[in-house]
């Protein structure tokens, strides 16, 4: 069997994932079962809809509970890989977009921690893929779905 690929984390990334799993664990499962007990006081379990949304909260917990687990059996560290004088996955990058003349800032994490609301951008993204190894100054080249973007690196750092 092939090994399985490791999920490259920040230690903030891991931090927040041992918070979750500590939240569903301790407080949102004793809160759905509080639910589900009130539900059943409520009668007939066939028509209850209140029933049926604290089993399917339930359900979605222990998913994301067993989800978190599998990641913390096999994850890696993003460490300082690099010599400073390149972007390498870890980085906060400062980009400006060529064509709308707008700047952004991204934080290039795994694709675990990949959260675009939060300007976090996975590091097997096309932006991602064609930051990495590129230097303050230099412009990259994304091919897209909606066509090639250009960015200009304006600064980095860990």
């Amino acid at each position: 069997m092939a090994e399985e690929k490791k999920h490259l984390l920040t230690r903030e990334g891991l931090k927040r994932l041992n918070d979750e799993l500590h939240e569903l664990e301790v407080h949102k499962r004793k809160e759905v079962r509080r639910k589900i007990a009130e539900a059943r006081e409520l009668g007939d379990l066939s028509e209850n809809a209140e029933y049926d949304a604290a089993k399917d909260e339930q359900r979605d917990i222990e998913a994301r509970i067993e989800q978190i687990k599998l990641i913390l059996t096999n994850y890696e560290i993003i460490e300082d890989e690099g010599d400073g004088t390149v972007i390498t996955t870890g980085c906060t990058v400062k980009i400006r977009d060529m064509e709308l003349k707008e700047d952004e800032e991204y934080q290039i994490v795994g694709s675990t921690e990949a959260n675009i609301l939060e300007h976090r951008i996975s590091n097997e993204s096309p932006i991602g893929v064609a930051l990495i190894g590129a230097k303050k100054g230099e412009t990259v080249k994304v091919e897209t779905p909606a066509g090639l973007l250009k960015y200009k690196v304006l600064s980095f750092s860990r």
